[in-house]
């Protein structure tokens, strides 16, 4: 084969989804004596034609090389050009999981995330790619492996999430990408969703101690609302404090508040925060 080779593949690369027809011919460019194709199915040879054609109906073996050869009257007496030919299949399915954890993550530790691809070939074609949302994060592919026919491959993610990413959605997708005589655009497969749930400790929208001034019978409000996953429960302490509704609010709205410092606290499974409300009395005369 190689130079000096006289036959000419038409086309010369050829990919084929798994159970498609499949047609080549080869031409010889000198006269020759015998003209055929080498093949494990459907081997034809011609005496003194120019042109053969190897075809296949439902191409099915994943180890099919088919080789043109010629035998000429003329040196070089012989030889032979392969078909470059791709057979691929897309993948049963993709999925994505979590490893060696299940249920919500906490904010600042690692973990990871699971992709399977199940039956995809030729797997050197494939490319992983993994998403947050729409943002691409990472993509894995496979082009050092060299199995032709069916295999099962992963991917692994491995995640540090922070409160920001709470409920964001992952997947991965399986891309095919044969080249230009392949399906355009490539053949994708995605898999389902992955909600992921992060925790992460109450944060008070303004943590800073907040002082007010006593005005009696003017209504005080205390606002201590704070951000957090579980969603946070709320207690105050008060040498002041009589009335129970107010010990599980995040805001407290009372004309009844007298001078003096008040506590909340924020608590979670995670950690519990405290912040402070100081009612202060005027000096009279100023």
């Amino acid at each position: 084969s190689g130079e000096g080779c006289s036959l000419i593949l038409k086309p010369s690369r050829v990919v084929v989804g798994f159970g498609e027809s499949v047609t080549v011919n080869c031409e010889a460019t000198r006269p020759v004596r015998v003209l055929g194709w080498e093949s494990a199915i459907s081997a034809v040879h011609t005496q003194e034609d120019r042109s053969v054609q190897w075809k296949v109906d439902s191409l099915i073996d994943w180890i099919e090389e088919p080789i043109c050869y010629g035998v000429f009257f003329t040196a070089p007496r012989q030889c032979e050009e392969k078909l470059n030919l791709v057979l691929y299949k897309s993948p049963d399915s993709i999925s994505i999981r979590q490893t060696n954890h299940t249920g919500p993550m906490v904010e600042g530790k690692e973990y990871q995330l699971l992709c399977e691809v199940q039956n995809i070939a030729p797997v050197q074609y494939l490319t992983l790619r993994w998403y947050r949302g729409q943002t691409e994060v990472y993509q894995h592919s496979f082009s050092d492996l060299t199995s032709s026919s069916p295999v099962q491959v992963s991917s692994t993610l491995v995640i540090t999430p922070t409160k920001a990413e709470n409920d964001a959605d992952y997947k991965c997708v399986a891309e095919l990408e044969l080249g230009p005589e392949g399906p355009q655009p490539p053949p994708t497969l995605a898999s389902e969703p992955l909600t992921v749930s992060i925790y992460f400790p109450p944060t008070f929208l303004s943590p800073e101690t907040e002082v007010l001034d006593f005005t009696a019978g003017a209504e005080i409000t205390f606002n201590c609302t704070a951000t957090g996953n579980p969603e946070p429960v709320y207690s105050w302490q008060s040498s002041h404090l009589t009335e129970e509704r107010m010990m599980a609010e995040a805001v407290i709205t009372s004309s009844s508040l007298l001078p003096g410092t008040y506590t909340c606290t924020a608590s979670n499974m995670l950690e519990k925060k405290s912040k402070q409300f100081i009612i202060k009395e005027k000096i009279k005369g100023v």
